[in-house]
Formats: structure tokens, sequence, C-alpha cells
């Protein structure tokens, strides 16, 4: 069943003297989910993702838009009426049921023609507990089982009618580490073989980019990006998509382009096209980080921490936004931890810039031919103190000049010397 989401837009009421205006909660949410797709709403807390699922679903009435299943305005449609599947947060099972009960529970209030006999019911109950793996917990009540097991429940009750669209509202928040990762799994499988058209939403980029077809970044009733989950992670609208993808966190810095080049703090790192000289913020993910002596970001190194097939280097950069630089490189890569500081090169498609004010991404080129230019540091000739930093171009530059002047300073040869020379 395809969806369509035409300029919706909800607005909640001012709610006292504390809260005097309006709050919107999703602003003009234009958006085609295509039949048989797994979309991830994604976002923190109070961005709107939860309200959009539920407007869909009907339990809430949009302040304006429209919303069509396949050709159909179910705008002003009952929910009961919409044929939707819906599982919340909090499994919302009937703690005196049995699993069985659960899941005809929705089968029992259905009317005229859709009216089923006891034994339809629990055939269609026996056919959703295999589809989700507990028929063999149908006689047991909620309070005996765990809590991945009550989710299952749950997604076995929303799945028994076979609706036209299924909705998961933060569907695995209640449940540990490894019962998350088994039921997303689950989830997936289950919505591939039923080919139901499915919304997720999520605030966990991880549980998000592991199983949707694509993903909805939202942020404060607005939507920030729509994409297929990999697409959006390499290639971020703005700065907040970026900081909110990824796990280590993205590396913010407080950097500048200056004739063509990129630099953090004071350090050039790679020569571009296509961005004017500016103040802006440098972004770069983790994996984006290639350890190489003299490479031209340099950091204080910190601590290894060993991650199995990875090390993540802790590092310190004046230039960061946060405490630390996490980079995460091959477990093979050999650090020298004696060392006070570490270098790195960066891989030019793990690098952004963004408008220092606005956010925005700011699309640049590298340069035809171009390299990630190597600093160096110009030590004091008296006390050995360094005096700045350059890179290798302008050091070739310096050296040059330095030997024109010792040409220029170079005495005259006699021409008895020259004959002693000879001899």
């Amino acid at each position: 069943m395809k969806i369509v989401l035409q300029d919706l837009t909800k607005t909640f009421p001012a709610r006292g003297k504390k809260n005097a205006g309006e709050v919107t909660a999703v602003d003009h949410f234009t958006f085609e989910i295509p039949d048989g797709e797994l979309i991830g709403l994604l976002g923190p807390s109070g961005c709107g993702k939860s309200t959009t699922l539920n407007l869909i679903s009907g339990l809430l009435k949009p302040t304006g838009g429209k919303i069509f299943f396949g050709g159909d305005d179910v705008t002003d449609l009952a929910p009961e009426n919409r044929g939707v599947g819906l599982v919340f947060q909090n499994y919302a099972l009937y703690p005196h049921l049995t699993v069985k009960k659960n899941i005809t529970f929705p089968l029992e209030n259905l009317k005229g023609d859709q009216k089923l006999t006891k034994a339809q019911m629990e055939e269609k109950a026996l056919e959703a507990a295999k589809l989700v793996q507990i028929e063999n917990l149908m006689d047991r009540k909620p309070g005996e089982l765990s809590g991945g097991q009550q989710q299952r429940v749950a997604i076995a009750r929303a799945l028994v009618k076979m609706p036209r669209v299924l909705l998961l509202d933060e569907p695995l928040s209640n449940l540990d580490a490894r019962l998350r990762l088994q039921t997303r799994e689950e989830i997936r499988r289950i919505q591939r073989q039923t080919g139901i058209t499915t919304v997720f939403v999520t605030h966990d980029q991880d549980e998000a980019m592991s199983i949707c077809d694509r993903i909805v970044v939202m942020r404060d009733g607005h939507v920030q990006q729509i994409g297929r989950p990999q697409e959006v992670y390499d290639d971020p609208a703005n700065l907040f998509v970026a900081k909110f993808l990824g796990t280590p966190p993205i590396n913010v810095f407080q950097g500048k382009v200056s004739h063509s080049r990129i630099y953090i703090g004071d350090e050039a790192i790679m020569e571009i096209e296509g961005v004017d000289d500016q103040d802006l913020t440098v972004a770069v993910r983790p994996e984006g980080f290639v350890v190489q002596d003299n490479g031209p970001l340099t950091c204080r190194l910190d601590r290894l921490e060993v991650m199995g097939r990875d090390l993540s280097v802790i590092s310190e950069n004046p230039a960061c936004e946060a405490a630390k630089v996490r980079s995460i490189i091959p477990a093979e890569t050999v650090v020298d931890t004696r060392q006070q500081e570490v270098h790195f090169t960066i891989k030019p498609n793990k690098i952004f810039l963004f408008n220092k004010e606005s956010g925005k991404r700011l699309p640049f080129t590298l340069v035809a031919g171009g390299r990630q230019p190597q600093m160096f540091s110009i030590k004091d000739d008296v006390d050995g103190s360094t005096k700045t930093a350059v890179s290798d171009e302008e050091l070739r530059e310096m050296v040059a000049a330095s030997l024109r002047v010792g040409e220029t300073a170079k005495p005259a040869r006699s021409a008895g010397k020259k004959e002693d020379d000879n001899a």
C-alpha cells in the first residue's frame, strides 16, 4: 500500500501561562512511501516522528494537509477503518489474557462480512504466531514472557488482521542490546515476508540504518533529509544530519577555507575547489582518518582503545568542538604510543564542510592532481622552540628563497684561487 503525506501539519494549542504559544509538532511534511517498503522516521525526542505516526494511524487529526492510502483519502477516516496495525513501545498487552487471546482480540471486533468463527480466529492467530516464532507460547500470559517475547506477541497481534500498513512506534526501546539486535532482524524478516508497507519510528540511528529501505531524518517537526541509509550517511544535507548519524559521532572542528585549501586550526588539510575563502565548520567521520608520519593534521595522542577488528585512537585537537577526537583505524595499524603526537591524513570522501551560521552543507571538489599537503614545524636555531607550522609547498619556497639569498651573498673567487683549483 503506497502512503502519501501531502503538506501534513499538526499544531497543538497553548497550554497554560508557561506555554503561551502554539507548538507545531509536524510542519508541512510531504513524503511518498512506496508500496512494500520499510521506512524509518528518525530523530531526537520531540522531533515529531511519533506524532507523524499517530497522524498516519488516525489517532490524531492533522491541523492541515492530507493523507492518502493508495488512491484513497483517509485524512478524516476513523483509525479502525484505515486497516493499520500499530505496535507500541510498551507492548500494550492485556495481562489477564493468554498469548492466543491477545493475538485474537482484534479479530473479535470484526463485524459484518469480515466476522470470523472461533476456529478461523484461532487459525489466523496460529499463523501470526508462527510468523514471529512464538507458536509454542500460546497458552502463556504476558507476565510469563521475556521482553522480546512480549514484543513478538504485540507484533503478531498487529499482523493478525493482515493490515494494509504496519506502524511501529519505538518497538525496541525497552529491550536490552542483544534482544534489540535480534528483534530488529526479526522485524525486517517479517516485513519482507509479508510485503506490508511499514513505518518504523526510532531515535536509534543504528536500528534505522540497519533495517530500513529509506530513512526520514526529522528535527523540530521539519524534515531534514530523506534517502537510503548509506546515502544519507555518506552525503548529509546539513550539520545536524551529519552529527545525528554515526557511531562514534562525527568529529567537528572549527576551520576555514583559504586560497583553495581546507584548514583545521592552522593546519592545511587538503586542496579543494568550489568554496570561497571563509570561516566554516569542518566535520570528519571517525573512519576518515589515516595514521601517517608527517600527515597534515596533528593531534595530541591520549590513548588507544582496542575494539577487536579496529583500533580507536583517542586524541585532542584545539580546533575540535568536543573534548576528544575519535578516529577508527584498522587493527593492524601501528601507532607509537610513546609519542605525544599522532599525525593523520584525511580521506576526501569522509570530510564535510558546513556553513558556520546555517549548518548547510557546502559541496566542494578536489583540485585535479591535488594532494593533501604535509605540514612541517620551523624551529628556532637558538632555543629549539617551534615558531610556526608550514606546508611542504611553503617550505620549498622558503628553502628556495634562502638559496637565492645565499647565492647573492656568496663572495667572488679570486683568479689565483681558480688557478689553484685547476691545479
